[in-house]
């Protein structure tokens, strides 16, 4: 389901669902609960999910491969393996010798990502990247997702907000120094992009032990992103929390750290939204687009002030064409370059583009070349962290 950076891994299978550094995760399916499990393996076999699920996506960012065999399979996976992800096989035993083949010749390079932006997890892909050479100074932005920040502070965030004042201002600190830690890694020029809390109930249900969790039938279309925002008090009163301890701690450079909603359908509740957080003017706030309808509003999101738009593709291609991205029984209908997904993109881009806003697509990096040659030029692209190494790296 992801790749790495090799064609073959070797470890020993984990099967504890606790973190075992470099072994090979062995899983029925993943889940946020296994994060510390998951960022300390050296790959991941598991029995469901799609490429671009939440978790899969996490171990694109940090390289980690990600191979699904059949569920039944699961049980004969012990002790020493070999992926060859090339096959996409699982070798049984410590004592197999394969080939790498030659690296592929014609990869987009790094003066085609435009301003780069880094989807990363936690503060040390953002050292990842910086530390890539001359050419990480193309990355002007890091773009993080708040539920992986607390994954990786081992925080609980409904629990927190449904604990009443002094437990929401604790998370609100705890958010903010991880913010800061982020900033203070930044390279000149450098900015963070916090994707408010968009924690979905399935996943919630995983990292939460006190606050009550809504079962969904589909939480997938249920009440996360900005509609579950607008619902949320407590929410604001972290995120005014986190606000005031990055002006006190940052001065200046809090201006560095910037707003992003999630799951938007259109400008009404962009600019709801604003208003309901009491967000200081100063304060930057961008839309994610990753719905039909967001497409169809971005011109009137611009319009309604949006200081950037960030394209989710892996969102927008579930919705347009019905296809679970976590759900491998519809892996062939679930096509990051469909004719309508693409329309889509190019729709979102030019609206942008005529109304002076800046926008980035995000891309996996097999879809990249596909789209610089058929998608309009976006102001720049954004790519998980270990895939947007290496196109960084290409060149030296």
């Amino acid at each position: 389901m992801t790749g790495g950076t090799g064609s073959t891994v070797r470890g020993t299978c984990n099967r504890s669902r606790r973190a075992v550094e470099g072994s090979i995760l062995v899983a029925p399916s993943l889940e946020a609960a296994l994060y510390e499990a998951i960022v300390t393996a050296r790959a991941v076999i598991c029995g469901t999910g799609g490429s671009t699920g939440h978790m899969q996506s996490l171990c694109r960012g940090r390289g980690i491969p990600v191979l699904r065999v059949d569920r039944a399979d699961l049980d004969h996976l012990v002790g020493e393996v070999t992926l060859d992800l090339d096959s996409q096989s699982v070798l049984i035993g410590a004592d197999q010798d394969l080939a790498a083949p030659d690296a592929e010749a014609g990869n987009p390079s790094v003066e085609d990502l435009g301003s780069a932006c880094a989807v990363i997890a936690d503060l040390q892909d953002i050292r990842t990247i910086n530390e890539s050479g001359p050419n990480a100074k193309r990355v002007d932005c890091f773009f993080i997702r708040e539920e992986f920040l607390c994954l990786a502070a081992g925080l609980r965030p409904l629990d927190a907000l449904d604990g009443g004042p002094a437990a929401i201002a604790e998370y609100g600190l705890a958010v903010a120094d991880r913010l800061v830690a982020f900033a203070e890694a930044l390279l000149p020029d450098q900015r963070l992009v916090l994707r408010l809390l968009d924690l979905r109930s399935d996943h919630a249900a995983g990292v939460t032990e006190l606050a009550p969790v809504a079962v969904e039938p589909n939480p997938e279309l249920g009440l996360h992103g900005a509609r579950w925002l607008l619902g949320s008090p407590a929410y604001r009163a972290a995120l005014h929390t986190v606000l005031g301890s990055l002006r006190e701690r940052l001065g200046e450079d809090a201006g560095r750290v910037h707003l992003s909603i999630p799951f938007l359908n259109d400008a009404e509740e962009f600019s709801r939204l604003r208003e309901f957080l009491e967000l200081p003017a100063d304060v930057p706030l961008s839309a994610f687009i990753e719905t039909p309808a967001a497409v169809h509003a971005t011109p009137a999101i611009c319009a309604a002030g949006a200081a950037e738009i960030f394209v989710g593709v892996k969102d927008l291609v579930q919705f347009y064409l019905a296809a679970d991205r976590s759900n491998h029984l519809v892996a062939d209908s679930y096509r990051t370059r469909h004719p309508a997904v693409l329309d889509g993109v190019r729709r979102v881009v030019e609206s942008a583009r005529a109304a002076g806003t800046p926008v980035r697509v995000f891309s996996l990096g097999t879809d990249l070349a596909h789209y610089l040659d058929h998608l309009p030029t976006p102001d720049g692209y954004m790519m998980c962290t270990a895939e947007l190494r290496q196109v960084i790296l290409e060149r030296f």
